[in-house]
Formats: structure tokens, sequence, C-alpha cells
């Protein structure tokens, strides 16, 4: 698992067991306040027994986004989502273990004041979604059209260079090797020979070798190779200067290289196969190594173009390069498809994000039918399932819709935070509906039981929400930008996670009133 990997998943598993935690200790406060008189033992067992169940649906909704990233075909993000499943069920287990333990050696002070700052701010919430509640799903329908058109917005990252300030070493000295030794990231084009010429050459063989000629076992020669032929050096010209006359290219070294270097030594040779031939094979070893083994294979049938991509060309998309580099060979220069592969470092980067992008972000309703059949087991509701998972896809379409309305480039750091979405979002959901629904058993009143979960459930979620947003700020002073990316994005989930279930959900509950229509008066 890569370096900044591991520090996301230590962050994410602090944010989790901190998050268990305050539940705990909200609930244990609740519980204190009602009955003032009760034991120790008494508080932390009706606290255990009551918040247990939905923080372990939370841990489980959570492991399954996480999970989601499996689904990847990059491994250090596959590690990174079995890593967080794994520790999040070992968070739980150690929070309702170890921390309940501890409480038990604490004896019970005086019953907590509930009337606090954080009851002010959760039960204005409450106020406002009954004075403006069509104002306030207005305001969330808009923000989800806008949302559509920023998640259209998308677009992989793959320029090193932007991974760091302006300012650092790293991103200036990235800046003189473009300037200074024409480009930085290495880029091959890999061309080979037609596939009837490699085909009639190995009949030409084994007819010469059924005749009773001699014939090497080594395989064909340079000089019998395609590339060797002068109208294909003509060829090779045409495509070296091809891809040295491109925008985005720096340095380009190639067979023709070694040609015109042969050339310039002595004009008067023609480099025909014969001359190419002996030449090869009386060249030393040191000097062929360095004139032809890069560029060419050793039986003339594949050529290899070696070249280097600024950095710091700004606007440039790498999987258009790798796309109009293959269709101006194949359409323009009429090679067959099967002889163009494109490598090195630049496209193996770019197919890695091109990978991680589609079976992430293209995955996501499969994440949500699976957390909509979670929530259907859990509150064994159809509508409540329904309802629940209304702030889950507003959350997340939120998320990414600001990703693209900014233009902040998905990489293999920030692209995973549809998971994290998923975590920040079902867990308040999850909690605030299961207390939702025993304020309205007990008190028979959608209205009354919104006010209630503002004001219990409500203060661990904006404990926790608030707690999230300022300690993952402080990443917004690294000088590693998807560091920056990420840090800010997830504490912005977890506002949005806040303002969605406070805001949003209670109002859908009201309206389908998936409990029944049982009010008392």
């Amino acid at each position: 698992m890569s370096l900044y990997t591991r520090h996301n998943f230590i962050s994410l598993l602090l944010i989790f067991t901190l998050s268990f935690c305050v539940h705990q200790i909200v609930r244990y406060r609740e519980f204190h306040a009602e009955k003032p008189n009760a034991t120790q033992r008494e508080l932390v067992r009706d606290t255990i027994l009551d918040i247990s169940i939905p923080c372990f649906y939370m841990a489980f909704t959570t492991a399954i986004g996480f999970t989601s990233l499996a689904v990847s075909d990059i491994r250090p993000v596959i590690d990174f989502g079995w890593m967080m499943t794994i520790g999040i069920g070992v968070s739980f287990l150690v929070t309702f273990i170890l921390f309940p333990a501890v409480l038990m050696f604490l004896k019970p002070s005086h019953p907590p004041v509930q009337y606090d700052f954080t009851g002010k701010i959760t039960r204005f919430f409450a106020r406002i979604i009954k004075s403006h509640g069509k104002l306030i799903l207005t305001i969330f329908a808009v923000l989800m059209l806008l949302s559509i058109w920023g998640i259209n917005q998308l677009y992989v990252q793959n320029r090193f260079i932007d991974y760091y300030k302006k300012d650092t070493d790293i991103y200036q000295g990235m800046e003189m090797i473009d300037r200074k030794l024409g480009g930085t990231t290495p880029f091959e084009v890999i061309i080979d020979a037609p596939t009837g010429f490699i085909q009639m050459q190995k009949a030409e063989r084994a007819y010469l070798k059924k005749e009773g000629f001699w014939i090497e076992e080594t395989g064909p020669k340079l000089v019998e190779g395609y590339w060797t032929g002068e109208e294909s050096q003509k060829q090779v010209a045409t495509i070296h200067e091809y891809l040295d006359g491109l925008e985005e290219s720096g340095k380009v070294l190639s067979f023709y290289s070694t040609a015109q270097l042969l050339k310039d030594l002595d004009e008067k040779k023609t480099l025909n196969r014969q001359y190419l031939g002996v030449l090869y094979q009386k060249l030393p070893d040191e000097v062929r190594s360095i004139l032809f083994d890069p560029y060419i294979s050793e039986d003339g049938n594949q050529l290899r173009f070696s070249l280097r991509v600024y950095e710091s060309k700004q606007g440039q998309d790498r999987e258009a390069l790798v796309q109009k580099i293959r269709t101006h060979l194949i359409e323009n220069l009429k090679l067959q498809p099967e002889q163009v592969n494109l490598t090195g470092m630049m496209v193996l980067y770019n197919n890695v994000l091109q990978t991680l992008f589609e079976s992430q972000i293209l995955t996501v309703g499969l994440v949500f039918i699976t957390m909509f059949s979670i929530f259907l087991l859990l509150f064994r509701n159809l509508k409540v399932a329904a309802v629940a998972i209304v702030p889950n896809i507003t959350i997340v379409a939120l998320v990414l819709g600001v990703i693209g309305w900014f233009g902040m480039p998905l990489d293999i750091m920030t692209i995973t935070i549809a998971a994290i979405c998923f975590g920040m979002a079902d867990d308040n959901t999850i909690h605030y509906i299961h207390r939702f629904r025993q304020e309205y058993a007990k008190h028979g009143d959608y209205w009354q039981a919104a006010r209630e979960s503002h004001n219990t459930i409500g203060r661990a979620m904006y404990y926790t929400s608030i707690t999230v947003m300022f300690g993952f700020s402080i990443l917004a002073f690294s000088n590693f930008m998807p560091t920056i990316y990420f840090g800010l994005l997830t504490g912005f989930s977890a506002l949005v996670a806040l303002l969605a279930n406070l805001a949003l959900l209670p109002l859908i509950i009201i309206f389908f009133k998936p409990f029944g229509n049982h009010e008392i008066r």
C-alpha cells in the first residue's frame, strides 16, 4: 500500500473510532439526564444496548462502501479498501468492548445540562425545516441538478507536476527538466512490422529449410528485417518527424536518429540492408547497445520511438494525446492497428487512473443498490429504506458535483472520495432514522419526533461532523495537492452529510410518513 493511502487509512480509522465513542458518550449523557439516580453499571448497560445496533449497521454499511474499492484493478486501492473494511470491524469491536469497560471504572457525576450551544444549533435546524421546508427541498433539488452538470465535468489528472505547489522544489525541478532536458515523462511508441511481412518471412525460412538450405536457428537477422529496407526507412523518418513535431513532446530518439548520425559521419554512404547488416555485426557491443538496441529489435521487425512529454505544459490531456498519436499512425500513416503499441510511464499511469475512474465512478449505482438492500434489511420497511437512500445519493452527488464545478482533478487519492462519502452519509442516516423511529413511537407525532431527534442524536452527528471537518482541514497546509484536495473534500463531505441529514432527511420522512400516519392528537 502506498504511503499516502496508509496515512489516509490511519486518519479515517480514527474518524470512525471517534464516531463510535461520541455516539456512546452522547447517549450515556442522555440516559444520565433521564435517570440521575441510576448506577454506573445501569447507565453503561442501557447505553450499549441502545446504541450498539445502529453503530453495528453503521459499521457494516461503511465497510460495504469501502469494499467497493476492491473492484478496481489497482493494488494500492484494493489494499486500501480491504484495510478500511477490516479496520472498521476492529474499531467497532474495540470501541464497544474497551470503551464501556473503561467507563465502568468511573462514577457518574451530576446530570449534564442538555441545553448548550450545540443544542441551539440542532434546534435551529428543527425550527427552520418546519418553517421553510419547501424552500429547503427546492434548494436541494436545484443543487442536485447543478451536481449532475458538475459530474459531467469530472476528469482524471495524470500530470505529475500538478501534484505539487509551484513554489516547491519538486515542481521547479520538473519544470527545469522540461526546459533544459527536453521533457520529463517517458513515453514510447512501438511499431511492429506488418503481419503479412512476418508471415511471409516465416514461410520463406520454412521453405528454404525444407529444400535443404542451411538456416540459422536464431531467427532472422537485422539485415532481413522489415524496417531496414530503404522504403521502410522513409516511413520511419515520417513517424519520427510527426512525433518530434507534437507540441507535447520534447526530445525524440529512434532508429531514425541513428540513421541521421551515420549519414552525418559519411554522407556518401547509402543506408541499405547490406551496409546496416555489416555495420551491426562489426560494431563493438557497447556501441551497438547505444545506436541500435534501444530503437530496433535484433530481427529488424520492431521499432521503438523513445520520447519525453512536457510536464509543465498547461491544459494538457494525456488521454487525448495517446488517442491522437494512435489515430494519426493508423489513419494517416496507414499502419495496421495491431502494429501500433503505446507504452511508457505516461501511458501506464494514465491507464491506472482511467481504470480506477471507470471502476469507481461508474459503479456508484451498484453500491447504491447494495446500500438500499442493507437499509431494507436494517429497517425492514420499503418506504424507510427508500427514504434513507435519498440523502446518501444527494451527498455523493453534491461532493462529486463540487469537484466538477471547481475543476478539481480526480487522481489515485481523491477518486476514493465516493467511498468516503458513503461512510459519512450512511452513518448519520442510520442513527437519525433509528432515533426518529424511537421518538415517533413515544410521541406519535412526526414534527415532535423530528425536534427530539435533533436535540438528541443531532448532537452526536454535530460533534462528529465538526471534528472531521476541522481535523481534515489541516491537510490543506500540505504541499502535495492530492492530499490538500483529499482533506478539503473529506471535510466538505462531513459538512454536507450533516446538513443533508438534519435538513433534508427529516423533511422526506415527514412528507412520506414511512412509520404510518397514526399521530397522537
